[in-house]
Formats: structure tokens, sequence, C-alpha cells
């Protein structure tokens, strides 16, 4: 679902209502929440997957037992050809900090934070804390609240991967088109003359 700053919002579910389902980690073993968590907390960075769109490197925050994300809007990182919507579904991969490579792949339900209530507002303070080079810094929440979605990415279930049970599938992908490209072609002296300062050097 497409939302932009002058689209209707559609109205999360709030409140305990929206609590009634099964917590976070429910029918995880402790070794793997455990993992998802420490993983998610060290990463500035996770990989989501939506019902739509490839996956994406969104930043986030871990904050009770879920990832957060805020999203969309004129500033943030775009959410909705994601297809995330409140209630659905969406993969999370978290690579190794040191090395890079793929470690932890979990499924998690989405839940949509309504603007500033209680679990909206514990998320988007942490979620400021960690968001560099706002224009408007002291007062993006507001900005949050009226134009984007800050999202709960809660695990559930085993883990699709982990160390000592990975996929042996590529998990290449095609590159997501773009109208960026080069005016000309690089100049056939440019390699020679980039290597050989290296060299000297």
């Amino acid at each position: 679902m497409s939302v932009t700053p002058d689209s209707p919002r559609p109205t999360p579910r709030a409140g305990s209502a929206a609590r009634q389902e099964a917590a976070p980690g429910a029918g995880q073993q402790p070794l793997d929440r455990a993992l998802i968590e420490e993983t998610a907390k060290k990463s500035g960075l996770v990989w989501v997957r939506g019902p739509a769109g490839p996956s994406r490197a969104l930043w986030h925050v871990w904050h009770e037992g879920a990832v957060c994300l805020v999203g969309d809007g004129s500033l943030e990182q775009p959410l909705a050809d994601l297809g995330l919507a409140d209630g659905g579904s969406a993969t999370v991969t978290v690579r190794s900090k040191d090395k890079g490579a793929r470690l932890v792949t979990w499924r998690a339900r989405v839940r949509e934070l309504a603007p500033d209530g209680e679990e909206w507002t514990a998320a988007a303070a942490e979620l400021k804390g960690k968001r560099l080079n706002a224009p408007d810094a002291e007062t993006m929440t507001g900005r949050w609240a009226r134009e984007s979605r800050v999202l709960r990415l809660e695990p559930e279930g085993a883990p699709l991967e982990k160390p000592g049970a990975q996929s042996d599938a590529s998990h290449a992908a095609a590159p997501v088109p773009t109208w960026a490209t080069t005016r000309r072609p690089a100049p056939a002296g440019l390699p020679r003359l980039l290597f050989g300062r290296r060299r000297r050097r």
C-alpha cells in the first residue's frame, strides 16, 4: 500500500487490542531468541523482504523484542513498495558485522504503531536517537506522526537460517532498475592512472 504525505493514512491497531496476539518471540527456543536479539542489536542495518519488491537494507533499532523501523514520508527511508502492512508478514536477514556474511534469517509479523500512542512514543524515542543528519532533528517525531510510519517487525517461529543451518542457495538477485547512469564511457587511461598512483604510494 502506497503512503504519501497527502494520502489518507490507514488507522493501525492501537493499545491493548493489538497485544491480544502472541508476544514477540513466542514459540522460539531461548538460544534462537537470543541470537535474533543480539545480532539485531549489533547490526546497524537489517535486510527486509516484504510481500512485494526485493530485499532492502533498512536502518532500525531493536526495542522491546522487535526490530523497529521508521519510513515513508518526505525524508525517511522508503517502505511502501515493500508491501509492509499492519498484520502482514516479512522476512528479516541480519548479517555479521565483522564479515558481512548472512548470519540469521527469521520471519516477522508486521505491526504499524498508532501515532502518538504509548508504543509509538517509546519506539519513536529510540529511533530518534539513531536517526542521523535529519534537518529537523528537534521536531522530526512530529513529522513522523504526520507523514511517516513506525513499524515493529516481531520475530515469529524458529529462524529460517542460522549458523550451522544455512541455505545452500546463492541468494543472488538482479540489480534493481535505476535511472542512474554515466554520461559517457570512462577514459581508457583512467584505470592505469588510478592503479599507477596506488603502486607509487
